[in-house]
C-alpha cells in the first residue's frame, strides 16, 4: 500500500517563498501525481506535448533545438520536483501522450521507457523515467504499463 496524491485536487502544492516576494516568478511547484510507499516515492508529471515520438525515433543531434529546450525544461522541472519528498528511493517520471500504434510497437520491444539515475547523496536514490503513454490505453492498460515499469508492489 501507499498514499497518492492529486495535483489537480491541489494535495501536491508546494509554495515557493521567494526573497523579497514580489520578485519571484513562479509561485508554487505542482506536480501532477505524487505515489509515496514505505521505501519508494514516485513523482508523475504529464506533459501534453507530442514530442515523445521524436525523442524516441530520432538520434539526439537530429532533434530540433526548441523541441530539445522544451524537453530540458521539462527534464529540469521533474529534477526540481525530486527535491520535494525525502526518501531513500525518489522517481521522477514524465509520461508523454502517444499513438496507441506507436507504444503497442515500443511495448512489444521494450522500449516504451528510458530510465536514468541521477548521483545524489550516499543515502538517497534519485531516478528519472521518461515514458509514452497513449490516452486512449485505458485505464487497466495503462496501470500494467506503469507497473512494468516501475514494478508490481509499487503499483497494486
Amino acid at each position: 500500500g501507499g498514499t497518492l496524491a492529486v495535483g489537480r485536487r491541489r494535495e501536491t502544492i508546494v509554495p515557493l517563498s521567494w526573497t523579497p516576494p514580489y520578485r519571484g516568478s513562479q509561485r508554487y511547484l505542482l506536480p501532477d501525481l505524487v505515489l509515496e510507499t514505505a521505501d519508494t516515492i514516485v513523482i508523475f508529471d504529464a506533459k501534453y506535448k507530442r514530442h515523445w515520438e521524436e525523442l524516441h525515433f530520432a538520434d539526439w543531434a537530429d532533434v530540433d533545438a526548441e523541441l530539445r529546450e522544451r524537453h530540458r525544461a521539462d527534464l529540469l522541472q521533474v529534477l526540481a520536483y525530486s527535491t520535494l519528498k525525502t526518501g531513500k528511493r525518489i522517481v521522477s517520471c514524465l509520461v508523454y501522450p502517444c499513438r496507441l500504434s506507436t507504444w503497442q510497437s515500443l511495448t512489444a520491444r521494450g522500449e516504451a521507457a528510458f530510465h536514468a539515475t541521477v548521483p545524489a547523496s550516499f543515502d538517497r536514490q534519485v531516478e528519472v523515467v521518461l515514458t509514452g503513454l497513449p490516452l486512449n490505453a485505458g485505464m487497466e492498460a495503462a496501470c500494467r504499463h506503469l507497473q512494468s515499469i516501475f514494478g508490481t508492489a509499487l503499483l497494486s
